[in-house]
């Protein structure tokens, strides 16, 4: 989508996927920095990684507590702060020092395509989370932001969803949080782990535990396969269901603005995954 995007707008960009073990993260970000990329974008296992690698934190990475888009700045003579694409290619107008920012998008990403694809409007749900990683953290906490009344939050190992549950109950003390899995229906579930990557991966869920008629609707984070094992078994069980295209294209979109400081070409980009993804 990226790729597309740049060449819709004309611009000789060019988005590349690298493959980086989490104990290389720190020297990949500096490389890609002093080798004049605009940025990049982080996927798991590195959104909370990140926290501590960069050396300002955005806003948006101080609320939701990760960070999926890292933007890369220069200081120019004037003192000034700006995009490193910003300045003169050619280096004699180039930045006096340069910083790397951290963001995240995923949060509004999430809010954008619940509203969209599932036609979810958040005050008031009963929404399960199953994971509370880096997208899986980011998800809560906005859903938390946006008035839900209950939110369960369901991960492997449950310290982590604890520390979780007790932030959220500070910061949104009007939401009800609870660990584990709800004892009654919910309106919403959401799957924030990666479990339906791989097609040997089982379900995120235990539908002995939860079956998914209990949700009316159920989203999966997870784009690609289209459709993973969670979701074909919550359209079996009659629930409303959305894969993360949604979310991934809104992120994506936030992520271009950063990189480019230009407006994103959403259709263009919803087209480029829609080819990529479904074939058409």
């Amino acid at each position: 989508m990226h790729n597309a995007a740049f060449a819709a707008l004309g611009l000789d960009w060019r988005y590349l996927a690298f493959e980086v073990a989490p104990e290389n993260l720190r020297t990949a970000i500096s490389g890609a920095l002093a080798m004049n990329f605009s940025g990049l974008n982080l996927t798991v296992p590195h959104k909370i990684l990140a926290l501590d690698m960069v050396d300002v934190l955005d806003e948006s990475a101080r609320t939701w507590g990760a960070v999926n888009t890292i933007g890369f700045e220069g200081r120019g003579p004037d003192g000034e702060w700006r995009r490193l694409s910003d300045f003169e290619p050619d280096g004699q107008a180039g930045p006096v020092t340069r910083r790397t920012r951290g963001f995240n998008t995923d949060a509004d990403g999430i809010s954008r395509s619940l509203r969209e694809d599932l036609r979810v409007e958040l005050p008031g749900r009963r929404v399960l989370v199953l994971g509370v990683g880096g997208a899986g953290r980011s998800i809560a906490l906005k859903l938390a932001s946006e008035k839900v009344a209950e939110l369960f939050l369901f991960n492997r190992t449950t310290t982590r969803a604890e520390e979780l549950a007790a932030e959220i109950t500070a910061r949104f003390p009007a939401v009800q949080v609870a660990v584990g899995l709800p004892p009654a229906s919910v309106d919403l579930l959401i799957n924030a782990t990666s479990l339906g990557l791989k097609p040997a991966d089982a379900l995120p869920l235990d539908l002995s535990r939860f079956p998914l008629n209990r949700a009316l609707a159920v989203y999966d984070a997870i784009y690609r396969p289209a459709a993973t094992p969670l979701l074909l078994a919550a359209q079996a069980a009659g629930c409303r269901t959305a894969n993360g295209l949604g979310m991934l294209l809104h992120q994506g979109a936030a992520a271009f603005e950063i990189f480019t400081g230009k407006i994103a070409p959403l259709d263009v980009m919803r087209q480029a995954l829609e080819q990529s993804i479904y074939g058409r």
